[in-house]
């Protein structure tokens, strides 16, 4: 028995039968098909030539022992023709049982329950993948290129204006909002009139005209002004 058959021999499958059917599955089978499941029928009494079901990736073949097992005859039923399958598990194993398009009804009974578990399952995926393809995964670089619109402009020439722009901003406006930083004035009114400098300490002083040299150096008032505002604050130091 070859090598790749043995692994029918799991769930009581008689090794007999398996030997028979499979010394002669090399003639059966067709290009690119390979064998999924064999199950194999077991009587309650003593059965010599028992039927087999074998489950492959394109057909299902019966194969039904004739002339005391000297010939055998094989019918097959390709997934594509086959509409629906069965089990229904009885206390002596358990009835696979297919139908085909054709209207026809097609049953094997005495087929051991984890066997027919098996092929009910195997069966089932081979419908499944008739029904629903597998579709090959599109590759992550061709999905962004077929949802992506179109666009003018490079990546590179995107990414230059966008630097751009940022720079020009970083020039106009200046690093900090003032106000949030300094003290609000009124340049409506002249220092001389504030005469509550005179009750500043030096150093509250001080951080004022420091205030007026950043209001200065952030084009918020003029030269003129500050060495108006300088002047009043230094005579109060």
């Amino acid at each position: 028995m070859k090598e790749q058959f043995k692994k029918f021999l799991n769930e009581e499958q008689d090794p007999k039968a398996i030997e028979k059917i499979t010394s002669k599955l090399s003639d059966l089978l067709m290009k690119n098909e390979e064998v999924g499941y064999i199950a194999v029928q077991k009587k309650p009494a003593i059965t010599v030539f028992p039927d087999s079901i074998v489950l492959t990736n394109k057909r299902i073949i019966i194969c039904e022992p004739r002339n005391l097992g000297l010939s055998m005859n094989f019918t097959d039923y390709t997934w594509d023709n086959i509409a629906a399958t069965f089990v229904k598990e009885n206390i002596l194993g358990s009835e696979f049982s297919f139908n085909t398009n054709t209207d026809l009804a097609i049953s094997i009974d005495y087929i051991p329950k984890i066997q027919a578990r098996k092929i009910y399952t195997y069966a089932k995926e081979q419908l499944d993948l008739l029904k629903n393809p597998a579709t090959v995964e599109t590759p992550l670089a061709e999905t962004a290129t077929v949802t992506e619109p179109e666009s003018d402009f490079d990546e590179d020439e995107i990414e230059e204006i966008e630097a751009e722009e940022v720079t020009s901003f970083a020039e106009i406006m200046p690093a900090t909002t003032p106000y949030e930083s300094y003290e609000p004035i009124q340049q409506t009114q002249p220092l001389s009139g504030d005469r509550k400098l005179s009750e500043l300490s030096k150093e509250e002083l001080f951080d004022k005209l420091q205030n007026y040299k950043k209001l200065l150096d952030n084009g918020l008032i003029l030269q003129g002004e500050y060495d108006t505002y300088k002047k009043e604050i230094l005579s109060y130091m």
